[in-house]
């Protein structure tokens, strides 16, 4: 690997810094910012992160039909053996105090009759989604930022390329600790953070992929640095494919909501036969890798482009209730929920594995973080449960918080500055796009829903040929976003196959065609870090 040279300029010092800005990044930062000097980085506002697309809600045990004990078997049996159960048991028991601090804090979650109104998803066995309308990501969020203090460092539009690691400097002997990071100013200078405590919220990576409900910068930039700085990652082959996303060239990332089918709407073909009973007695119901699988069989059998959502039956006032958003954003793309079958095509929503942690955002690196969709907690094992996602989120943000402040703060460190000295002219735009693309061409086709050895082997010297380039490009050309983005997506896409390769069996998300049967004993793909590995993106 070529190394970059260092300067002395000085470098932001802060107590805290959290990377990301949904969710997790700003329930951590509430919790932190009473107890010292907090940056909250983020590539674009809030109204980027993924948390703002989340439509169903946030679940938890809310009812009197309902118990603890009921919902953690709904997430092992999701979960498909990969659960880790006591991680499941202490997020499953937060579930009902983290939704009241929501409430207390200003989230307006929908209520009936004076009480919340809890919806049911898919493998849930009892109503216990609270939700705001279909936009709950967004409420949730509004309200966080709302806690956010003045005092804070909010420094948005800036790109993380790097975290900065203790092996970074010359003759360190100790553990690998974390000093901070380096990021791209929206001015196109590189500016050093130096931290006592770094926390990555970034999210997933669901731009590896051609159809994805994530907005653009879903890159996996968390995990990929995660990586780089030696931090193992954990069952990186289990991407959850939500079966309905709207299949439209103008509006390819809009979801529509797993909510629509807890509520009474129907997944279809062309003729109107609710096909996905055919393949588990729940229907439109079961777990989100089994309509994914149907709805992707289907199109292929009946050599189609797409299925369709029909939610006709529930009638306008209904759907103008529940779904006034995702209504208004069809019918800005001539479509009617009201009055027309929807088309609808499964897409990568969400990445279940990611850096190794436990729950409350431990990693390999003293004094790094990760909580959120860019951890693996183990919390979702092979298939994540619908609106268990920003559950996660606010659980594990809350242990993390907890516990750094339990700790004796180390001091802040003093770090190397970035220094581009004798890179040559930006490379071309046009590399950057076509290798992007590539990648997330072949991810689709190679290693999408169904997998097979020959599609894994296809990618893997496909994708060679492609991180081989970007490593080029990297360390000769100045860093852009668009680099470090496509630098960080190769990284996860040759991850994500590794582990696929891994994996001699399916299960959860993981559908092999060579191994289509279960082992006994469910185990973890587990990957660490190493120089000598070819599939890697220095």
């Amino acid at each position: 690997m070529i190394q970059r040279k260092f300067d002395n300029r000085a470098a932001i010092q802060v107590d805290f810094l959290v990377i990301g800005s949904g969710a997790a990044g700003l329930y951590v930062a509430s919790k932190l910012q009473p107890h010292g000097r907090v940056a909250l980085v983020s590539k674009g506002p809030t109204s980027d992160a993924n948390t703002w697309f989340a439509q169903g809600g946030i679940a938890g045990v809310l009812s009197s039909q309902d118990s603890i004990e009921c919902h953690v078997q709904d997430t092992l049996a999701a979960g498909a053996g990969l659960c880790r159960e006591h991680v499941v048991r202490e997020v499953v028991a937060r579930g009902s105090e983290i939704i009241r601090e929501l409430i207390a804090i200003g989230t307006r979650f929908d209520t009936h009759e004076g009480k919340l109104h809890l919806t049911r998803e898919g493998g849930h066995s009892q109503r216990r989604i609270a939700h705001a309308q279909d936009a709950t990501g967004r409420a949730i969020a509004e309200a966080l930022q709302l806690q956010l203090r003045p005092s804070l460092i909010r420094l948005t539009g800036y790109t993380a390329i790097d975290l900065i690691t203790s092996h970074h400097i010359g003759n360190y002997a100790g553990p690998n600790q974390c000093l901070g990071a380096y990021f791209l100013a929206p001015d196109g200078q590189v500016v050093s953070v130096a931290s006592r405590f770094t926390i990555l919220a970034t999210g997933g990576a669901g731009k590896v992929y051609l159809y994805t409900s994530n907005p653009h910068g879903a890159s996996g930039d968390g995990i990929a640095m995660a990586w780089r700085a030696g931090c193992p990652v954990v069952n990186m082959e289990f991407i959850q494919f939500h079966p309905t996303c709207l299949f439209h060239r103008d509006g390819s990332n809009l979801l529509l909501s797993e909510a629509l089918r807890g509520e009474g709407a129907h997944i279809v073909d062309a003729h109107g036969r609710r096909f996905t009973f055919d393949y588990d007695e729940r229907g439109e119901l079961a777990p989100r890798d089994i309509v994914a699988r149907a709805i992707d069989h289907e199109m292929k059998k009946q050599g189609v482009d797409c299925m369709y959502l029909d939610a006709r039956h529930l009638g306008e006032q209904r759907i103008n209730r529940q779904f006034p958003n995702i209504r208004k954003r069809l019918l800005e793309l001539g479509l009617d929920l009201v009055s027309s079958t929807i088309p609808i095509v499964p897409a990568a929503h969400y990445t279940c594995g990611g850096i190794d942690t436990d729950v409350a955002g431990h990693t390999a690196i003293e004094h790094l973080y990760a909580i959120g969709e860019t951890a693996h907690s183990g919390l979702h094992g092979a298939n994540r449960l619908a609106s268990n996602s920003l559950l996660e989120c606010l659980v594990m943000a809350d242990f993390c918080a907890k516990s750094i402040l339990a700790q004796t703060p180390p001091p802040i460190p003093h770090v190397p500055a970035w220094d581009d000295s004798g890179v040559e002219p930006e490379v071309e735009r046009i590399a950057i796009k076509q290798n992007w693309d590539e990648i997330r061409s072949l991810m689709s086709h190679y290693v999408g829903i169904v997998r097979s050895n020959e599609r894994l082997r296809r990618a893997k010297r496909r994708l060679l040929m492609i991180q081989n380039e970007i490593a080029d490009h990297f360390w000769r050309h100045p860093v852009s976003r668009d680099l470090i983005e496509l630098r960080n997506l190769a990284l996860v896409a040759g991850l994500i196959i590794r582990s696929a390769q891994m994996r001699h069996e399916s299960r959860g998300l993981h559908y092999s065609t060579d191994y289509p049967y279960s082992l006994e004993e469910p185990r973890d793909t587990v990957l660490i870090p190493d120089t000598s590995d070819e599939l890697d993106c220095h």
